[in-house]
């Protein structure tokens, strides 16, 4: 082996890398949408939960991907600990399709359909195909699929071209003494373990030992013991993943380094044992692309038998080793993790937004409270800044976050999504803003020894009514994504505009007779612009909702369509001037 064997390999080396982790990520974009459904959807048993896993890291191609976006997952609130368990498992499973793929570039005959199977017959059409598709269309879907085709005909080249640079190995005696020394169990445990924790991939360190196979210098026997220790390694990525995270997150890594070393343990020292006592002809013999593909499968799936049904103690072992503390911060739940995958992250992104939008309305109604209470409660008040204190960090953590995901490789779709809830939480957030004006407003009031007029406050009622209900739909159009609800919140926010237009007049009116005080009536009008810019935002978040069902955001020209010539929006504003009149006294 010289020189440029050498340059050969490391070139093979990383175009193998490279076309796997290219492969992955179009993988999990083109699978992503569903992921999320699937996912809750099929995790609620123990054996649906483990096929699950098995399933999305076949489709995949890795367990570590895998165990991390379940990390995630669980992180976010959208799995629980039980069913990141099973799934786990069942990853373990799953990330041995790419040792069988990689296996059929063994198949040696003369047969023409056999020899089309070789992944070196194929992969050519399917670069083919997938740089038409990438170039070619516009479709984010469609080259997405490119960009799998691709990556796997770089990871198969890498392969082939490990395997060539390699082959001339089979002739130098250094080698084989290398391969002699894993013949310790041990040893060749922990040189799996390095091995894959360096590349943070089980799936492709078995390819890389897959390619050395080719030697003909590595013995079945050494190769047992290093696969065993490739599945501890493959943990590093999930254990890295959880840094940052809460305790169930960080739980659900840990099982799965339990996992794997429990069942490594428990399989090597059996195989220690066998070989000690019986010494296999089998343990001997010349690894293959084959059998070391059975071999990975096999340990896999003893390991799985072994702990599947110890799933519990498993759980409880992670509770044990990492018991609650800390409080939970809604927040965490946005993990860059499903970065990659953007449905996930919009799902998630968009749970946190109807959490900060609850927050903000109930900061709105505690600062309306709070002033028609007329007290002075310096409790009460701090708590209603805290809560606007709250949304202004929802707001400035999950604007980083869409911002970061608009960034990614995302669809038309999905870039409507994201701007709408860009701008749904800037709406939110100055909902909340009001609501502590209020609160303000009537520390003025108590400061200044100040007083609204009975007949003030009693037309307040009713524009506070009218608020709480546009408060409702706005709120109940998002979260339920209802259109025919968000149709309610124009025809009521324009209701809104006149109530507060009278209110003031009025106010005017009774400055003129003396019932109020200049310094109280430039308190009552900033209230009353506070209350009519509630409304303006509740509508701002209704028109997003619309235009996002239609996959445009042209809030202006849907209002405009809203208003003009719309014999229901006439119905309807008729309808709430009826239901929100002011006293006549």
């Amino acid at each position: 082996m010289n020189l440029f064997d050498v340059l050969n390999l490391i070139g093979g080396l990383c175009l193998f890398l490279f076309g796997m982790n290219v492969m992955g990520q179009a993988l999990e974009r083109r699978a992503g949408n569903k992921l999320h459904s699937v996912l809750e959807k099929l995790t609620t048993g123990k054996i649906a939960g483990f096929l699950t896993g098995l399933g999305i890291t076949a489709v995949i191609q890795s367990s570590s991907a895998t165990t991390v976006m379940v990390v995630g997952f669980v992180n976010s609130g959208l799995m629980t600990l039980k069913q990141a368990i099973n799934v786990i498992i069942g990853a373990n499973i799953g990330t041995t399709v790419t040792a069988w793929i990689l296996s059929l570039g063994g198949i040696d005959s003369g047969n023409f359909f056999v020899q089309m199977l070789k992944p070196t017959s194929f992969t050519p059409i399917l670069a083919l195909v997938g740089i038409i598709l990438t170039m070619a269309c516009k479709s984010s879907k469609n080259k997405d699929t490119g960009v799998i085709f691709l990556g796997f005909t770089i990871l198969m080249f890498g392969m082939d071209t490990m395997s060539a640079s390699v082959s001339g190995l089979k002739n130098v005696p250094q080698f084989q003494q290398m391969f002699l020394m894993f013949e310790n169990p041990i040893l060749g445990m922990l040189a799996g373990a390095v091995l894959t924790a360096i590349i943070q991939s089980s799936s492709a360190s078995v390819g890389i030992l897959q390619a050395l196979s080719v030697t003909g210098q590595v013995s079945l026997g050494a190769a047992i013991p290093i696969i065993m220790g490739q599945n501890i390694g493959t943990c590093i990525t999930a254990i890295l993943s959880s840094f940052g995270t809460n305790k169930n997150a960080k739980r659900a890594a840990l099982v799965h380094l339990a996992f794997n070393v429990i069942g490594t343990v428990v399989w090597l020292t059996v195989f220690m044992i066998v070989k000690q006592i019986f010494n296999p002809q089998l343990f001997g013999e010349s690894a293959n692309l084959f059998n070391i593909a059975v071999s990975h499968t096999i340990f896999n799936t003893l390991n799985t038998f072994l702990l599947l049904p110890m799933s519990g103690l498993l759980e409880k072992l992670a509770i044990t080793l990492v018991p609650d503390t800390d409080k939970p911060d809604v927040t965490s739940k946005l993990d860059e993790r499903f970065l990659a995958t953007p449905h996930v992250a919009l799902d998630v992104s968009c749970g946190v937004t109807i959490d900060m939008a609850k927050t903000a309305v109930k900061v709105l109604r505690d600062g309306v409270k709070y002033f028609q209470s007329n007290t002075n409660d310096s409790f009460v008040m701090s708590q209603i800044i805290e809560e606007e204190d709250t949304t202004d960090h929802y707001e400035d953590i999950l604007g980083t976050y869409l911002v970061k995901l608009s960034s990614h490789q995302i669809g038309d779709n999905e870039s409507t999504q994201v701007t709408k809830l860009l701008h749904i939480i800037n709406d939110y957030e100055r909902i909340a803003d009001h609501g502590v004006n209020m609160v303000y407003a009537a520390d003025q009031l108590q400061k200044q020894n100040l007083e609204i007029s009975e007949s003030a406050l009693k037309e307040l009622d009713v524009l506070v009514a009218a608020i709480n209900e546009i408060l409702d739909l706005s709120l109940e159009t998002f979260v339920n994504n209802d259109i025919e609800k968000a149709k309610l919140v124009e025809p009521l926010e324009q209701v809104i505009d006149k109530l507060k237009e009278k209110m003031r007049a009025k106010h005017i009116l009774r400055l003129q007779q003396g019932e109020c005080s200049i310094k109280s009536g430039f308190i009552w009008a900033d209230l009353l612009t506070d209350l009519e810019r509630v409304a303006d935002h509740c509508s701002n978040i209704a028109i997003c909702v619309i235009d996002a069902a239609d996959n445009k955001m042209n809030m202006h020209e849907s209002i405009k369509e809203l208003r003009t010539d719309n014999a229901e929006f006439e119905k309807n504003y008729n309808l709430y001037k009826a239901k929100y009149k002011l006293p006549t006294n």
